[in-house]
């Protein structure tokens, strides 16, 4: 027996919303797109005809329906927790832009909330529903590039205009979590779990309210070094190579692929260089392909839980990391006088 298709709302009308998931929604016969709510009336109109859905102008009046099993949260990363939280007690499912939320304690509350309820909680992280990552993953564990050395990702976009709410701290901007999210979910994809971050810088363009650009290193357990770069002022790159013992592999672009790219893996062995081809993937639609069956399956909180809170902890920790401290003083002159140091 068919299931009838997950009946969805869309609380929000942000740009990825409406330029990504919202057609993606609409083209997927495992979901029913039953509203768009905005705080402004107009603009849930204008996004729920076109999409031939309800308008509502109030994010609990969405909640409140008996015609909505799941909800989509694209909101600015400040409100995804209320949002989430909100939505799970009134016994809906949720997928959740990412990041979750802005940091640990508060993502293992909402994980908590959703164990507890029974319904899915998942980041809408899409780059890892795209196959070509689990391709290099493969190479990797095959020992295509001998034993792995070294990692390095990095994502970046062009500068932004200063009211976008990137910039607004208050909403949760910065490039830490809104680029920077990217390589540091890249080298838990490929490093695994239990990395250490042993360096890290955030850097402030002049007069801005957030960071806008970052470096991070990371140490996996076996030892592996990770070089993570991201910012939000630069051109383009979205990017990542692993290198070891006898090659690398790279992939570029490599978190955002438009659904008719064909994605080329360089590969360079004891054999020379290589190009690898594959086939293009819409990782928009797998993501919420991937949601649909965590709700059918109650996969509760979601298939990927723990690598959401294993994420949440390692960018509390490139925070913590990179907070200025203060200034080493040199030691006083005296202090290095031998008579000082032979005192008891």
């Amino acid at each position: 027996m068919t299931e009838p298709p997950l009946r969805t709302a869309v609380l929000g009308t942000a740009d990825i919303a409406r330029r990504r998931v919202l057609p993606a929604m609409a083209a997927d016969p495992q979901i029913e797109l039953t509203a768009v709510a905005s705080r402004d009336g107009g603009r849930a109109r204008q996004v729920a005809e076109q999409f031939g859905c309800a308008a509502v102008d109030s994010y609990d009046a969405v909640l409140a329906r008996d015609d909505v099993d799941a909800v989509y949260v694209p909101l600015p990363i400040s409100l995804h927790a209320e949002w989430a939280g909100r939505a799970l007690r009134a016994g809906k499912h949720v997928l959740a832009e990412k990041p979750l939320t802005a940091d640990r304690p508060t993502t293992e509350a909402l994980l908590d909330l959703s164990r507890a309820s029974g319904l899915v909680l998942m980041e809408n992280v899409m780059f890892v529903h795209h196959p070509q990552h689990s391709v290099v993953r493969e190479l990797v564990t095959s020992g295509a590039i001998g034993r792995l050395r070294a990692f390095s990702a990095a994502f970046a976009i062009p500068a932004l205009p200063a009211g976008n709410i990137r910039h607004r701290p208050e909403l949760g901007g910065g490039a830490l979590l809104d680029v920077g999210y990217y390589p540091v979910r890249a080298a838990l994809y490929f490093l695994g779990p239990g990395l250490e971050i042993v360096g890290a810088a955030l850097e402030h363009s002049e007069g801005s309210a957030v960071e806008t650009a970052g470096a991070v290193l990371v140490r996996s357990p076996s030892g592996v070094l990770g070089q993570l770069a991201f910012g939000m002022e630069h051109a383009y790159r979205s990017a990542y190579e692993l290198w070891g013992s006898e090659g690398r592999v790279r992939v570029e672009p490599a978190f955002t692929p438009p659904a008719d790219h064909k994605p080329t893996v360089w590969i360079t062995d004891a054999h020379g260089p290589r190009e690898l081809t594959l086939a293009p993937h819409d990782q928009v639609a797998a993501t919420l392909r991937a949601f649909v069956r965590a709700v059918r399956s109650r996969a509760v909180p979601s298939p990927d839980a723990g690598e959401c809170l294993e994420q949440a902890i390692l960018l509390d920790a490139v925070r913590a990391r990179a907070a200025p401290g203060p200034a080493p003083q040199p030691p006083r002159p005296e202090a290095t006088r031998p008579e000082r140091q032979e005192r008891p």
